[in-house]
């Protein structure tokens, strides 16, 4: 049987977060990881001899948590910081967002209405305590700030298009952090500018990864974990790749997921809280075209009668030479994970997807289309309700040694690389914090005679 001071179940980047402090500190760690790759949402595949992410990613030029950790690895020369350009496709028009100029000439609005949403982000971004948004569902906010004609134009499709059922029960608390973030990532002219990994996202977690083995780490793959319960003063792992143990655990999967792992011994009322969160699932469908659909990198989709809530044409970021030649497209779609369309297949989706791609674009044809690929993502957006932070679950978990850390306790801010990292490193800390003292008073007994 495995023995490891700690182990970690799940290899996404909380995981890695929390296994790369600890073998910086000295305390050897066994990540647990129930798919062949690791990287969770961030995982990727080969395009045009590169590999690019499943799922669209980018990070904010002020998510200091991540550019702190490239620079540790040395890997900052793979970071491109690129301007980008925004659009909103809104009653069978493109129209482009990225910069006040252009929200001065957005015509679905009237001119009080722009001024009002350009108000809007700057006084969004001026709330200090977002404990005083908890009890506001975003609706109820975005209306109050920029008015009706402001909110049923530019925010509720965008709502209703990542939330679907769940749009009017959404915080305006999960809103507001999407409008401060974003402020925060524009240059002097007030373009909006992002970041990028060579190689994807999963190129970072694998060098992360690499250096976690090299101070003596485990990384074990296809080792998804069926039960954790404890035993004496240790743990026990029951997995598919065999059993582990562990004097302290740290679970950074879904919720429901860790509640299944330990729902023989936990008390029913813990197990509930784990369960109440809800989640909506993705479907992402990503498009290798031979020539570009669009000049816009990130399109909204406001118009409720389209199934996407966004359409990102990565190689308008990032070069189409970094793939083969190939024109990027991700189109995504939240939704429950009861929904049909999450389970298509791929032709099937395509298909669906095709009509609306050519409404939106005219001109596109299938044969553009040199290959395509589907993505799904069962626990992908946690749903932030009002009093959200109310439901979260401490990161001690109900017994000592068994550590609770993941996406959903991520709050005010939202899901994302970024925050990942930063949960993962505190809770580090906090265990390496622990250890030390334990270990200190440990000594000092064994010196009292």
């Amino acid at each position: 049987m495995n023995t490891a001071p700690v182990a970690i179940i799940g290899a996404g980047f909380t995981g890695l977060s929390i296994a790369y402090r600890l073998v910086q500190a000295g305390v050897p760690v066994t990540v647990l990881e129930a798919e062949p790759d690791i990287g969770g949402l961030a995982a990727a595949f080969p395009v045009g001899g590169q590999t690019l992410d499943r799922f669209y990613h980018h990070w904010f030029t002020n998510d200091r948590e991540v550019m702190t950790l490239i620079e540790e690895l040395g890997l900052s020369d793979k970071v491109t910081v690129n301007p980008t350009n925004t659009g909103i496709y809104y009653a069978h028009q493109f129209f482009r967002l990225s910069t006040p100029l252009d929200l001065l000439c957005f015509k679905p609005l009237g001119l009080l209405a722009r001024l009002r949403l350009g108000l809007l982000a700057l006084r969004a971004r001026r709330v200090r305590d977002w404990h005083s948004l908890e009890s506001l569902t975003a609706h109820e906010w975005l209306r109050a700030l920029g008015g009706e004609d402001v909110y049923r134009v530019v925010w509720q499709p965008l709502l209703q298009g990542k939330f679907g059922p769940y749009a009017d029960e959404v915080s305006a608390v999960w809103f507001w952090n999407k409008l401060k973030l974003r402020g925060g990532s524009r240059g002097k002219a007030g373009e909006e500018r992002l970041a990028y990994f060579e190689g994807g996202f999963v190129a970072l977690a694998e060098a992360l990864a690499r250096h976690i083995v090299a101070a003596g780490g485990r990384i074990v793959r296809n080792a998804r974990v069926t039960g954790v319960r404890p035993d004496g003063n240790q743990w026990q792992l029951e997995t598919t790749a065999g059993q582990f143990r562990a004097h302290e655990v740290a679970a950074t999967v879904a919720l429901p997921l860790i509640a299944d792992m330990i729902d023989t011994w936990a008390p029913a009322d813990y197990l509930a809280g784990l369960r109440r969160i809800r989640y909506l699932g993705n479907v992402c469908m990503v498009l290798e075209l031979d020539r570009s659909l669009s000049d816009t990198y990130w399109l909204n989709v406001n118009d409720p009668s389209f199934p996407f809530v966004g359409i990102i044409e990565h190689t308008n970021f990032a070069r189409p030479e970094t793939y083969g030649g190939r024109h990027i497209v991700y189109l995504s779609k939240y939704l429950p994970v009861t929904d049909t369309l999450f389970g298509l297949d791929a032709d099937s989706f395509l298909a669906y997807a095709l009509p609306y791609i050519q409404t939106m674009f005219p001109a596109f044809r299938r044969e553009w289309v040199v290959a395509h690929h589907l993505w799904r993502a069962r626990w992908s957006q946690p749903v932030v309700e009002r009093f959200y932070s109310r439901l979260i679950p401490p990161t001690q978990g109900p017994r000592q040694g068994f550590h609770v850390c993941s996406m959903a306790q991520i709050y005010p801010e939202d899901r994302g690389t970024n925050y990942a990292l930063r949960e993962g490193r505190r809770l580090a800390e906090a265990i390496i914090a622990c250890r030390r003292t334990t270990s200190h008073s440990a000594s000092f007994a064994s010196e009292v005679p």
